[in-house]
């Protein structure tokens, strides 16, 4: 075990992935756990799990208890407003995991997982959505990303009530037919959409499955329906959207810059919204180089970690790319 040590965190909406690296570019520790977002657990819930996941991966590192670390770099889901990061930012400090610390909204570890180009725009779209563009002076680009209050259309769980909602109205005539209805109906195990309307709102079904009709909107829309194609259509609008307003903040949409796409909707490459998305992008920043995320963000985090303590180089960051790879849980 040689050089300085450090803790990367992403935690997202559904899940948390912890690192223990040093600056020679070795991996210690990596440690998976459930979503820790405080926009779900709260400030105090989200650090009495992020704190166990911590002590999990300082014990796997072999490590003693009482170990402080060099650097903590935590990204978290939820993390939007000013607000909310100078809070996390203080009870992160508290915690006393690290000597030096810095927390911030998960898009920034994205990002750096998937590109090093300093003049870069990320768009995630996982359960929800959110953009971040970042220029090589250091100015950034942001979105409140507080849901449809400021302005949000889509993501993974607005995708899913949107094939209900579609359905529902396919069904019973105050919109197109679509084959989304049957889709909707056989997911729920029920015979029609007015069964799964009844049934959610009595409580009978399990709003849990709703944004499992996600992947559903996206055969449909892929098997010309038309209704799906108009859905899936809006939401790569929306991305297109994002990069375009970022890009033009930073001023680069006349220059080269960085595309990242993450998140578990547009990872997926579904045809009818990433050739949307590619073609929507180029047509606003022609010379933008755009590509999908290959890398879990915790990657990310862990880069940014070794950025903070002054270490730079490709074979260093090849060398914590690939393990991070190894060690993600197949």
């Amino acid at each position: 075990m040689t050089g300085r040590r450090y803790v990367a965190i992403d935690g997202g909406n559904s899940k948390t992935h912890v690192v223990v690296g040093t600056t020679a570019g070795e991996v210690l520790a990596f440690v998976s756990g459930p979503g820790s977002s405080p926009d779900h657990l709260g400030i105090r819930g989200s650090m009495a799990l992020l704190g166990r996941l911590v002590a999990e991966a300082v014990g796997g590192a072999g490590l003693p208890a009482a170990t402080v670390l060099d650097q903590a770099e935590v990204y978290l889901a939820g993390v939007d407003l000013p607000v909310e990061v100078e809070s996390l930012s203080g009870a992160v400090g508290a915690a006393g995991w690290a000597r030096r610390h810095r927390l911030e909204n998960d898009l920034f570890a994205l990002l750096r997982a998937g590109t090093s180009a300093a003049d870069a725009v990320a768009v995630v779209c996982g359960a929800g959505i959110n953009c971040l563009g970042r220029a090589a002076d250091g100015r950034t680009a942001r979105f409140p990303s507080l849901g449809q209050i400021s302005g949000d259309w889509g993501g993974g769980h607005h995708l899913a009530e949107m094939a209900l909602w579609h359905a529902a109205r396919g069904e019973d005539g105050r919109g197109p037919t679509t084959g989304l209805t049957a889709v909707v109906a056989d997911h729920f195990g029920r015979s029609t959409v007015g069964e799964v309307s009844a049934g959610l709102h009595l409580g009978e079904l399990d709003r849990g499955l709703l944004p499992g009709l996600t992947p559903a909107l996206f055969a449909v829309a892929a098997a010309g329906d038309a209704v799906a194609r108009r859905i899936v259509t809006r939401q790569a609008h929306e991305v297109v959207a994002m990069v375009r307003v970022a890009a033009g903040r930073l001023g680069l949409t006349g220059r080269e810059f960085t595309v990242v796409l993450g998140g578990g909707v547009l990872v997926a490459r579904h045809p009818p919204l990433h050739d949307v998305v590619v073609e929507g992008i180029h047509a606003v920043a022609p010379q933008a180089r755009v590509g999908v995320l290959a890398e879990p963000p915790v990657a990310g985090a862990a880069l940014l970690a070794l950025d903070a303590l002054g270490v730079k180089g490709v074979e260093v960051e090849a060398a914590v790319r690939s393990a991070i790879r190894a060690a993600l849980p197949r």
